[in-house]
């Protein structure tokens, strides 16, 4: 990817045009799509139907924090929207990104309250977390490919917001990985 291609000095109005935000930014950037990674990774996380678009971001994030890529089903936020990118913090453009189905590894499906605690499950070789959407989860239809089941015990709360449950699900496999 060229990382600086040409510059143009733009009056702050067209730039308050095009921004979504109360106070624009005074840089923009402008990149093709086909030019973000792609490829496989040892760990990804695989998302079905997340559809807010600062959880996308937050997630491709974590991804690049534990170095995993991501996978996104049909109904997931875009990636490249405004959100999304800014969620993101520029690590939109180091995570591979792939379509969920083709996510290869042992797929452990984290659901609140159901299957086994986190810390108890196999995470050897490549591994595909898979996180539902924030309202519905995961249907049956997907629990049913998975190879595991996972949960992460809380003391309090009745479960974690996806972006929180996808970073502590790589956390885990991170501190079970010599580094």
């Amino acid at each position: 990817m060229d990382l600086l291609v040409a510059a143009e000095d733009l009056e702050p109005a067209l730039l308050a045009e095009v921004s979504e935000l109360a106070h624009p930014p005074r840089v923009i950037g402008v990149y093709r799509r086909e030019d973000l990674p792609r490829g496989a990774r040892t760990a990804t996380l695989a998302l079905w139907h997340v559809a807010d678009p600062g959880n996308v971001g937050t997630l491709i994030r974590s991804a690049d924090a534990f170095g995993a890529g991501v996978a996104l089903s049909p109904g997931c936020a875009d990636p490249t929207g405004p959100k999304a990118l800014r969620a993101s913090m520029g690590s939109i453009f180091r995570v591979p990104i792939g379509e969920f189905d083709d996510a290869a590894g042992r797929r452990v499906a984290l659901v609140p309250g159901r299957g086994e605690p986190l810390a108890g499950v196999d995470l050897s070789g490549d591994v595909v977390f898979v996180l539902g959407a924030e309202r519905d989860g995961l249907p049956e239809d997907v629990l049913a490919r998975c190879d595991a089941t996972a949960t992460i015990p809380l003391a309090g709360a009745e479960s974690l917001n996806v972006a929180m449950a996808g970073t502590v699900a790589l956390y885990e496999l991170a501190r079970r990985t010599p580094v």
